[in-house]
């Protein structure tokens, strides 16, 4: 295989993906597994026997696409879901199983930090779930050496270095926009709280080394080579990328890594990430300030719930249709469903959808029960079903990304990506609805951060050949300068459905709070359904 493609391993939240490009960025082959979070103990998880059988599986599943297995690549770089935790002992042994995102158990922790260090600390963010662990005096906390993400992790286990890139780092504590690194005066502060709580830590010890994009991250170790390809064919020594998050990824992969740029990404969560031209004016709970892969600061507004319930729904389509011998692709359902959901007769009138499978912070909810009400004098058609399925989709995000209007954050370009976005331009024009603002699209839209993550990589390979353009120019010049774009300008009647349907959409969250209260999640496993809705 040539030294001049890369390989992207992301690690979703259904699917692990793999993707192999050229040096232009062009896709030469794709692999993809899906896996499954657990609710063990209350906690979502997966276990590292899943991460590694996963792995081999999306590279096997590569290699069958290419037709036989190569030696070697230009670089490697590996991605997950950002944030979460990992925590090992001295001997580099799991202390509590991997506690993803997911988890809204660490309310007490972010509180306490977020007043303490003057920033916001989400719930999901690695430092909250290490504070919360010692305020709760779980056993394990005296034996932690380090921590670490899901992409840390893997990358470790591939290379042997201990390393992150610094978007992925952000999701686990501050970032000082002026080195790059770990914020040292939040540190001192950090570490003054865990004290007083009664443990101990050198934080610089325990969370793994910053690097930013285009740095030297390490080379695929033999046990690294063997884990992803047993055969034996592919070799040792191949320089790897910094490790990042799925949020840098998306980034990379719709080209928003530039002040005034943003996107958003619509899987099993939804997020929008926003790219600064300084720090945020005033802090918000409802709002990460994370950063590039190549360490700008960025406005990060995250809900946990995203199209899974959408997807869950249009499976449901799907089992009607083969019941009466249909045998439609997962495109032609997705297509049937919201094929009118933004016509003019679709409107949901009485018709509300909630996707809230999980705790949603934005919102208030530790939990999540996904629902649909209607009143009783609501008419309900398959159009109307869907637009309100899809405007719930949207409808967190909406409301975390009206604080950032607030503070007067510029904004030259939304870019969207996910599977989601594949569909006619149905979710597209539903977004720039729900942002009142122009959304584009590009051809790697549903290419999502695998490809990302294979953008960094060549991006390391360029960098050790001589490089010297920063990853904003790099990309402009070496990937997207003839790559087509599509945008929708919402129109002011899809702006003010849209509102009309969010408002009713808050005013219906006391029946979701109620449901929260009343139903107990009695199958005590998760529905996530598909991490990239229409793919």
């Amino acid at each position: 295989m040539s030294e001049t493609t890369s390989l992207g391993i992301e690690l979703g939240s259904t699917r692990i993906k793999a993707c192999l490009i050229d040096a232009d960025g062009r896709t030469l082959a794709t692999g993809s597994h899906s896996w499954e979070n657990q609710l063990e103990d209350g906690r979502w998880t997966y276990s590292l026997e899943a991460v590694h059988a996963g792995l081999r599986a999306a590279y096997a599943n590569l290699v069958a696409e290419l037709g036989a297995p190569p030696s070697s690549f230009g670089a490697i770089g590996v991605s997950a879901m950002m944030h979460g935790y990992l925590a090992f002992d001295a001997d580099d042994e799991l202390l509590v199983p991997f506690r993803t995102w997911r988890n809204t158990s660490t309310a007490a922790a972010a509180t306490e930090l977020s007043d303490a260090l003057g920033v916001n600390i989400p719930l999901r963010w690695s430092i909250a779930h290490l504070h919360q662990a010692v305020l709760d005096d779980e056993p394990h906390v005296p034996l932690i050496a380090r921590i670490t993400t899901l992409a840390g992790y893997v990358h470790r286990l591939l290379t042997g270095r201990d390393c992150l890139g610094v978007g992925d780092a952000s999701g686990m504590f501050p970032i000082d926009p002026a080195t790059g690194d770990y914020d040292t005066r939040l540190i001192d502060l950090a570490q003054e709280r865990l004290a007083a709580a009664g443990a101990e830590y050198d934080l610089l010890e325990l969370l793994p080394p910053v690097l930013t994009a285009g740095a030297d991250a390490g080379t695929l170790t033999a046990a690294g080579a063997a884990l992803l390809d047993p055969s034996g064919t592919l070799q040792p020594g191949i320089p790897f990328a910094p490790p990042e998050g799925d949020a840098g990824t998306g980034m990379v992969a719709t080209n928003a890594v530039r002040a005034r740029t943003a996107n958003v990404s619509a899987g099993t969560s939804i997020f929008a990430m926003v790219v600064l031209e300084g720090a945020l004016p005033t802090p918000s709970p409802d709002i990460d300030v994370v950063t590039t892969p190549d360490g700008s600061p960025v406005a990060m507004v995250h809900c946990n719930n995203g199209s899974s319930e959408l997807g869950a729904w249009v499976g449901v389509f799907a089992e009607f249709a083969a019941a009466i011998g249909a045998r439609p692709s997962s495109d032609e359902v997705f297509a049937a469903v919201l094929g009118g959901a933004l016509e003019p007769d679709a409107v949901e009138n009485g018709l509300l959808a909630y996707n809230l499978l999980s705790g949603e912070p934005i919102v208030g909810t530790d939990e999540g029960r996904p629902l649909i009400v209607r009143t009783p004098g609501s008419r309900l058609s398959l159009a109307g079903f869907a637009r309100a399925q899809l405007f719930s989709v949207f409808a967190a995000l909406a409301i975390g990304m009206r604080e950032l209007a607030a503070q007067q954050v510029a904004v030259d370009a939304v870019v969207a990506h996910g599977g989601l976005f594949r569909t006619g331009g149905v979710a597209q024009r539903a977004l720039a609805a729900a942002l009142a603002t122009p959304v584009a699209v590009g051809e790697s839209a549903s290419e999502g951060g695998a490809w990302g993550i294979a953008l960094l990589a060549s991006y390391r390979r360029a960098v050790a050949e001589g490089e010297t353009r920063a990853l904003p120019d790099w990309l402009d010049a070496t990937v997207f300068a003839a790559a087509p774009v599509t945008t929708i300008a919402p129109t002011a009647s899809d702006i003010a459905g849209y509102a009309g349907y969010l408002e009713r959409w808050e005013a219906g969250l006391a029946v979701e709070r109620a449901a929260i209260a009343a139903l107990t999640d009695i199958a005590g496993t998760d529905t996530a359904g598909t991490e990239e809705a229409g793919s």
